[in-house]
């Protein structure tokens, strides 16, 4: 049995071709690409790619100028934030929460609108293997380009479940019985019909947006749209910590605000949304909204699908 794409460049001695990422004394990383009979060339020094070839991961190579330097193969965290980039990358937080929170299995049937650098596109191609889909849609050909690039020289050439389009999804879409769909674009909520008749019943939509006026907007599609539950949004923080000694403090500097992310799951075709049973906060709407959630209407009470809670 051949093993799955990529995985050979995961482990064993150093091979031509390979990623290496070096990190120095000060923890400053820098990456290459082995090649014979090339030399790796730094302000401290130099020293043969040679020296590294066939040596094992984890090895310690030094300069000309005596510095040492630790060989690691870069992660993939590690290798998304160093690539080549088109549009901004999917940092690292956020792709393990979406192969987390979108509950990205192996084989699973995967569509992406908006493939940026891509980042995302190498998380997910890894989570499923090479016996499940990501098609994946962007709408700019020159990014699209450069993610080609990123994503085969990471997996070493071409992965066997990546099918890339340059265009909309929404003029394009035609996968069904799919499991996933992560949208990571300026207006999601364009593409919502689409989804909805491509999505499984059960299957889950997962946005990535930047802005909480698209995270509001996208909500409130969802919720108008009528095929999906209840939608969840949130964001996440990273902050490391300094350990040395009696010396542990957070770190003066973190991962912030990046992005919003949003799941929904679909609903079996003619079911309606389960009540939301909660009043909305006085003020959450403008003065003309009439939709759930509402006080208009002749007897005072809440409209719609808005109860209070009990």
């Amino acid at each position: 049995m051949s093993e799955p794409t990529g995985a050979a460049r995961r482990r064993g001695p150093f091979k031509v071709g390979d990623q290496v990422q070096l990190t120095d004394p000060k923890g400053r990383h820098y990456t290459f690409t082995l090649e014979a009979g090339k030399s790796f060339h730094t302000h401290k020094g130099a020293f043969p790619h040679d020296e590294l070839i066939g040596a094992p991961e984890g090895s310690v190579v030094r300069t000309t100028g005596n510095v040492a330097y630790l060989a690691l193969r870069p992660l993939l965290p590690d290798y998304v934030l160093s690539m080549p980039r088109g549009a901004a990358v999917v940092y690292p937080k956020d792709a393990g929460q979406v192969l987390a929170m979108a509950d990205i299995f192996p084989g699973a049937r995967i569509v992406e609108a908006g493939v940026g650098s891509g980042s995302l596109s190498t998380f997910l191609l890894r989570a499923i293997g090479d016996q499940g889909m990501l098609h994946s849609y962007e709408r700019r050909a020159d990014f699209a380009e450069i993610a080609q690039q990123n994503v085969e020289r990471y997996f070493g050439e071409p992965h066997p479940a990546w099918t890339l389009t340059v265009g909309d999804l929404q003029d394009h879409l035609s996968d069904t019985e799919v499991d996933r769909v992560i949208l990571d674009m300026l207006a999601p909520w364009e593409c919502l019909e689409a989804v909805s008749k491509a999505l499984v019943p059960g299957g889950i939509v997962c946005c990535y947006v930047a802005t909480t006026t698209q995270l509001a907007r996208m909500v409130e599609s969802i919720r108008e749209h009528g095929t999906f539950n209840e939608p969840q949004a949130w964001e996440t923080m990273v902050r490391n910590w300094h350990v040395e000694g009696l010396a542990v403090r957070p770190d003066h500097r973190m991962i912030g605000h990046t992005g919003f992310l949003l799941t929904a799951r679909r609903l079996a075709d003619g079911v309606e949304p389960p009540l939301r049973r909660r009043r909305p906060a006085k003020g959450a709407y403008g003065d003309d909204y009439t939709g759930p959630g509402s006080t208009s209407g002749s007897s005072g009470k809440d409209s719609g699908n808005s109860t209070s809670a009990g």
